[in-house]
């Protein structure tokens, strides 16, 4: 505040006498007249910062203490608090600490009680006024008296309770610590001999470091006003929701780490989703398992229905143990809350058969593919547990006792459908009931009533409005009601009986006509009522739905026609042609192709129309059964006319509501299956693929892992791309990278001979984006085989390097395999973020090579690194987009889960290892979110596990996952440590168990069974560590005969009888463990297939590339016997002398030139994958080109084909064709004629003027042209023009009689335009009314309802007549509108068949007429 402390030369002057200046000089200011125009600015700058800090003051002060409590406070401690209080500042709310300012000036001063007596420190504004004391230094002493007008903080904030003594003390202390500084400054030489002029002039120039405080100040009362009302600061304050979930911190996140559940239990969907949402269900209970046993058994498989439930099925006698297998699995799964893994690893013995009296007996009642789906079965049947729960819940609030719902329909309530349709039944019925409960729920006294009052949207159907009058009495009359029929229904006898009425339909149902008779309905209406009330009341019935559902479930049968764009589109060569007149097909055979999903697809389209129905057999047989359960038994003639309208009412509900819902739920249920079974098969290709070991040479033992060189040309261009190597050792680390040009050159060759000598892999895998990869494949082996390149290999001809001279094949060889891998993966692999991250360094291609090697050391780890991506690889060519994202990824996940589990998981080389720690997540009970968490406790406490049950101790794990996960993740043991003797001495010590894949709950077993194994007693290891024995019976040489000795059997009996534990399967675990611990049980690495190679080179298939398909060839060479050619896929083919020619013996060369693209049909596809030679054998000759090859690409019909519609439409379309032919398309030079059909010249005209005109080809003939003309917006008049051949090389055009025109143009002007004129006169008349003639008849009503005394006309356009108008006229209020025609021509109005000049005579016309 330059104000504030620039002092005045003008020692004379004083303060003006006024209230605002005497205000000023409380508030700091020093007002001078002198200042200019500038330095008032900033006084006012200064002035309204001031007023701001006194707000924020004030608001500080209001909880401050009063005057009265400060004098308290003086006199009772004899200390000043007025001065130094009143600085303190209150920190923000919440306690948290105060936010440092950035300003030097406004620095916030916290003091203590110790700080009040220390009179030694500083006043704050002493510390505040350090620039004060600066500019002051300059020894002005003359002007200290200036010094009683300067107005600091601190005065200011006890000016209020400070008389004029106390002023003058503080006045003169402050005068006094001036000069002591002075004196002080004095002793400084550089500040010595600085005068007061020189003062001023330093100022002058550079100011008195004041001159930006205004702003300075303002911001830093800003800052500490936002500092302190910002909330504290969260991450979801700074990133996106988005980046938020995909790092996995949203609150949900934060739940699933907490629970003790399983990661993939906590999910709704799949664990790899971006998306995936918190599962929010209530477990089962242990009163649950029995009816969800019995609910999940019979849907298990149709082939397990059949085996295990039909009388005559192989497997009857085992119906019982499969449903107790059944629950067990529902009781790990839903109560304990195991994994599906972890059941079927440590749990078997309780889903397999086990009887004691027959333990050779061995029958697997649930396979692993049928655990997952119990799993599945028992996530649906816990939703529909909660829905009954509901439904339960809702019926109660209703209050009613309905006998036929609590008795009837509630114990057949088993799907979700069947809850909605009781619901909905509920609703229907208890409407009005429902919302007085739902009223009397929420409404706690009559205001809140009042308040709720608004207007809801209100759907009254006509069945309520009939079943609140007079009619529902009449439908009582039918003798039994609705729920009655479906009990005889479905009890398939009749339990109630028809009460039969003496009158006939008729006769009773004019009993309820309205005497009224202007409101009266006729007998036949009032009975159509009531059966729509008794059809909505049977269609509606959710056994009856249900009874419709099951009958669509196995009867029910498709057909599919085409659309008219689906006609043209769908042709033979289409993939939806094999459906495009599916006619009858049932839909049980649907069930396991993918068709279906391609035909929901084809109908999004609008390509074709899907019909799913009943056959006539199972519709008839239904509605005969409804019949019977309604129908009356008497025989006379007004039984019989009622069984009529009863019949009638069932034929209703069936068309109008059951069949209907049939339909909609068997296209979804359809829909649900198909997909379910194609995403499975998806899981099994990708089974195959993973279940393998790591490749691993004959002289490897299993579970070892090869070090592996990766090869690749890329996409095997010599001019741009060279052959890059990579080698990955043991551990998968990457320990050379390298380029050469080629393997022709001897200085390349040597420097790949080198590499294979100084790394020794163990296996070459060799990949790439184009066919020249069988090249380097054939190259590479020749290389490792120690021989010479061929004369015709290194003449260059094919780019690899310049001729070499042939060297003997004395070269080194090497016994290392070398083979093509999968590089799917690693086509992804080598642009994705992992391996930027990874391998920042390396090239695309070079990271590809990685990929590869990978591949073949882990395919497993591969695949499970790829996460969500994983839906990018190709399992099913052509069917795999149908499925959905996430139904695919849970597919997808469960194989992961299971392969991984079975193979298991080194936890300390996964915490340590970032490319292995991908395999983590799928482990039985983690996740992406829990395994995070564990890596991050583990690499805390040093990134190494000594045994599993730190996992335990250390809070690693909580109890229930510990237990789904302890047997699968592995603690490698270090061969040298030996175990201490007593286990408790020592905690951090290894357990052989640890390294197996024996559950810690399985230990005692495991050490039981090597003890009896040694035949040890208990003194023999008292004094052991527990797992001492075994270390010995996993060291010992004759340990598999020792443990084969042993009878599991009875061990096994033994056990179930002391506490009926179930431990067959797992003892024989133990024993393989204890002689393999963690063995490979994985199939071997295989072999890719010729056409795998091939595919993965070309992108070729055997549908692409097959015996009678015409292709495009490139011919490369030419030669005596044979043509060397080339496919666009790389692929190279022969065309050999015979194919060449009809005659056969004609030189190529003479035939087909070198650079020219022929069509070729393949003879033969020949792949040796040995020798690395794919290529096809092709035909030229015109007698095999001419058939073409449409028969071959033709796409294949299904065996349910409408031939009848077919052969119509076919037939239909060659008449159109025929037509097409015939009408020659008619070219007029004018500027108006268009090419157009009527519609087309419509929708051209809409966006154009009143009056514009198009002149078109007419469907009369050659002979006729069309000419359409826009009357009004939506109105098109089309006139017919005839031509006629004058003979003088001239046509005349014919409207009419009356209307000839030489030209087009004539016709434009003359009678198009003539006639729009007189439109626009007539429309621009005052009678005119825009609108329809049903808006003019209203008009005209309502102006002689207005004007009894008068009558009234009007015009409007006829929208039937394009070029018509309407003459309406009503002559008065008793008479009925009239309407007459009026006719436009080019030159009048015709008033029926009085032609009129103008508008004028034709109201003239119209009133002598």
């Amino acid at each position: 505040m330059a104000d504030n402390q620039g002092i005045s030369d003008d020692s004379s002057e004083e303060p003006e006498e006024d209230e605002e200046e005497a205000r000023r000089i409380r508030e700091g200011f020093i007002v001078d007249e002198d200042e200019d125009e500038e330095e008032d600015d900033d006084e006012a700058r200064a002035r309204r910062r001031k007023r701001r800090k006194r707000r924020h003051r004030r608001r500080e002060e209001e909880e401050a203490l009063e005057d009265d409590d400060l004098e308290l406070l003086e006199e009772n401690t004899g200390t000043s608090f007025r001065n130094r209080l009143t600085r303190l500042r209150r920190g923000p709310e919440g306690g948290s600490p105060p936010v440092p300012l950035t300003s030097k000036r406004k620095q916030i001063v916290e003091s203590s009680d110790d700080d009040l007596d220390d009179e030694d420190l500083p006043q704050v504004q002493d510390i505040q006024r350090i620039w004060d004391d600066e500019r002051a230094g300059g020894g002005r002493e003359d002007d200290e008296d200036m010094d009683d007008f300067i107005e600091y903080e601190g005065d200011e904030e006890g000016a209020g309770a400070m008389d004029e003594q106390e002023r003058e003390e503080r006045r003169r202390e402050r005068k006094k610590r001036e000069r002591e500084r002075r004196r002080a400054l004095g002793s400084r030489p550089e500040l010595a001999g600085i005068d007061d002029l020189a003062w001023d002039e330093i100022h002058g120039v550079f100011g008195d470091g004041h001159d930006y405080d205004w702003a300075l100040g303002g911001d830093d009362e800003m800052e500490f006003e936002e500092e302190r009302l910002k909330p504290e600061m969260r991450y979801q304050d700074v990133f996106e929701p988005s980046e938020i979930r995909a790092r996995m911190l949203t609150e949900d996140d934060d739940l699933i780490r907490a629970q003790d559940i399983p990661e993939r239990m906590q999910l709704a969907t799949s664990s790899l989703s971006q998306s995936s949402t918190l599962s929010l269900h209530q477990n089962l209970t242990e009163a649950d398992l029995d009816d969800a046993a019995m609910w999940v058994t019979v849907r298990l498989s149709p082939r397990k229905t059949r085996d295990f439930f039909s009388p005559d099925g192989p497997y009857n006698m085992y119906r019982e143990p499969l449903v107790m297998a059944v629950t067990y699995a529902l009781r790990f799964l839903f109560v304990q809350e195991f994994e599906v893994s972890y059941v079927w690893t440590h749990k078997r013995d309780y889903i397999s058969y086990f009887n004691p009296q027959e333990m050779r007996t061995r029958v697997q009642l649930i396979s692993l593919a049928e655990l997952w789906r119990i799993h599945a079965l028992g996530q649906k049947y816990r939703s529909l547990a909660e829905r009954r729960n509901a439904l339960a819940v809702s019926y109660t609030r209703l209050g009613v006792e309905d006998e036929y719902f609590e008795q009837t329909i509630r114990p057949k309530i088993d799907s979700v459908e069947v809850v909605t349709d009781a619901t909905e039944w509920l609703t229907m019925k208890y409407k009005f009931k429902k919302q007085d409960a739902f009223d009397f729920q929420f409404h706690d006294d009559e205001d809140q009533g009042e308040t709720r009052k608004r207007k809801t949207p209100s759907r009254i159907s006509a069945y309520e409005v009939a079943k609140k009058s007079i009619v529902s009495k009449l439908a009582d009359g039918f003798g039994i009601k609705p729920h009655e029929v479906v009990y005889n229904f479905v009890a398939q006898e009749n339990a109630h009986f028809v009460d039969d009425q003496e009158l006939n339909p008729i006769a009773f149902a004019e009993q309820f006509t309205d005497p009224d008779v202007t409101a009266a309905q006729t007998a036949e209406e009032l009975l159509r009522r009531a059966r729509m009330i008794l059809a909505t009341e049977l269609g509606k019935d959710p056994l009856l739905r249900q009874a419709m559902r099951d009958l669509f479930k196995t009867d029910a049968l498709i057909s599919v026609l085409p659309t008219e764009r689906g006609l043209t589109k769908i042709d033979e060569h289409h993939p939806y042609y094999n459906f495009k007149y599916l006619h009858h097909k049932s839909i049980t055979q649907m069930m396991d192709t993918p068709q279906f999903l391609h035909i929901l697809a084809a109908e999004a389209e609008l390509l074709v129309t899907v019909s799913v129905f009943l056959t006539s057999d199972a519709k008839s047989k239904f509605e005969r059964r409804l019949n019977d359960a309604f129908a009356s038994d008497s025989y006379s003639d007004t039984a019989r006319a009622w069984n009529e309208e009863r019949s009638r009412v069932v034929q209703e509900a069936l068309e109008q509501h059951l069949i209907p819902v049939g339909i909609k739920w068997a296209r979804e249920w359809l829909r649900e299956e198909v997909e379910d079974t194609l995403a499975a098969h998806c899981g099994n290709v990708l089974r195959e693929r993973i279940d393998v070991a790591p490749y691993i040479t004959p002289e490897m033992k299993p579970g070892d892992t090869a070090s592996v060189l990766s090869v690749s040309w890329g996409k095997g261009d010599p001019q741009k791309d060279a052959i890059t190597l990579v080698f990955l050792d043991e551990a998968g680390r990457l320990r050379e990278h390298i380029k050469i040009d080629n393997l022709v050159d001897s200085e390349y060759r040597d420097e790949f001979t080198d590499l294979l000598k100084r790394r020794r892999p163990d296996v070459i895998v060799v990949g790439g984006f184009s066919m020249a990869t069988t090249k380097l494949s054939s190259r590479v082996k020749e290389v490792v085989n120690g021989e010479s390149p061929s004369a015709e290999q290194t003449n260059g001809a094919d780019g690899w390097g310049a001729a070499e001279p042939r060297k003997e094949a004395n070269e080194q060889a090497f016994n290392i395999p070398v083979m093509y891998v999968r590089d799917e993966v690693a086509r992804m692999y080598q642009h994705s973020r992992r391996a930027a991250e990874e391998f920042s360094a390396l090239s695309p291609v070079a990271k590809y090579c990685v990929g590869l090697a990978r591949y073949a050391q882990s395919p497993l780890n591969e695949y499970a690194a790829l996460g969500q991506d994983i839906t990018a690889i190709t399992f099913e060519d052509e069917d795999q987009h149908l499925i959905p994202k996430e139904k695919l990824l849970l597919a997808l996940e469960r194989t992961l889960v299971d392969v991984t589990n079975k193979v298991g998981v080194d936890i300390n080389r996964a915490v340590n290892d970032s490319y292995y720690q991908h395999l983590l997540p799928f482990v039985c009970g983690l996740g992406p979110r829990k395994s995070q968490v564990l890596v991050k406790k583990i690499a805390a406490m040093g990134g190494n596990l000594i045994n599993r049950d730190q996992f335990i101790k250390s809070s690693l794990l909580t109890t229930k996952i510990f237990l789904n996960a302890a047997g699968f993740l592995r603690i490698s043991r270090d061969p040298e440590v030996k175990l201490v003797k007593n286990r408790h001495a020592d905690d951090d010590i290894q357990d052989p168990l640890d390294d197996t894949r024996i559950h810690p709950e399985d230990y005692e077993l495991a050490r039981k069974m090597a003890t009896d194994a040694l035949e040890l007693d208990e003194e023999d290891i008292h004094d052991e560590h527990p797992s001492h024995v075994v270390s010995l019976i996993m060291q010992d040489p004759d340990n598999e005969r020792k443990l084969n000795e042993l009878n599991l059997d009875e061990f096994a009996v033994s056990m179930y009888e002391a506490n009926e534990d179930r431990k067959r399967h797992t003892l024989n675990v133990i024993r393989e463990e204890l002689l393999k611990p963690f063995s490979e049980q994985r199939a071997p690495f295989p072999s890719l297939e010729p056409w795998d190679v091939l595919t993965m080179l070309s992108g070729e298939t055997p549908r692409t590339l097959r015996m009678g398909l015409i292709v495009s060839v490139l011919v490369v060479r030419t030669d005596q016997k044979f043509v060397l050619v080339r496919l666009d896929s790389g692929i190279e083919g022969v065309i050999n002398i015979e194919y060449v020619t009809e005659e056969g013996n004609i030189t190529p060369k003479d035939v087909i030139k070198r650079g020219r693209t022929i069509q070729g049909v393949i003879v033969e596809v020949k792949l040796n994958l040995a020798a690395d030679q794919f290529f096809i054998d092709l035909s030229v000759r015109p007698s095999d080109l001419a058939p073409g090859d449409g028969l071959f690409r033709r796409v294949k019909r299904d065996d349910h084909w409408n031939v009848p519609q077919f052969e119509r439409d076919l037939e239909m379309q060659a008449r159109k064709k025929r037509a097409e032919i015939g009408r020659t398309r008619r070219v007029i030079k004018h500027p108006n004629f268009h090419n157009f059909n009527a519609s087309q010249a419509e929708n051209y005209l809409d966006k154009q003027q009143r009056g514009d005109v198009v002149i078109r080809p007419s469907s009369k003939g050659v002979d006729h042209l069309a000419v359409t003309w826009k009357v009004d917006d939506k109105l098109y008049q089309h006139i017919d023009v005839t031509e006629i051949n004058t003979g003088q090389g001239g046509t005349l055009l014919i409207v009419d009689e009356k209307h000839q025109y030489a030209d087009l143009d004539e016709l434009i002007v003359n009678h198009v335009q003539a006639t729009a004129r007189k439109v626009e006169e007539l429309m621009a008349h005052e009678k005119f009314k825009y609108g329809s003639e049903d808006e003019l008849h209203l008009f005209l009503k309502n102006f002689v309802a207005a004007n009894p005394a008068k009558s009234i006309y009007g015009f409007t356009l006829n929208r039937r007549k394009p070029g018509h108008f309407n003459l309406c006229f009503l002559a008065n209020k008793n008479s009925t509108v009239q309407t007459w025609p009026v006719r436009v021509m080019p030159e009048s109005y015709c008033l029926f068949e009085a032609a009129v000049a103008g508008v004028p005579e034709l109201c003239d016309a119209f009133k002598v007429r």
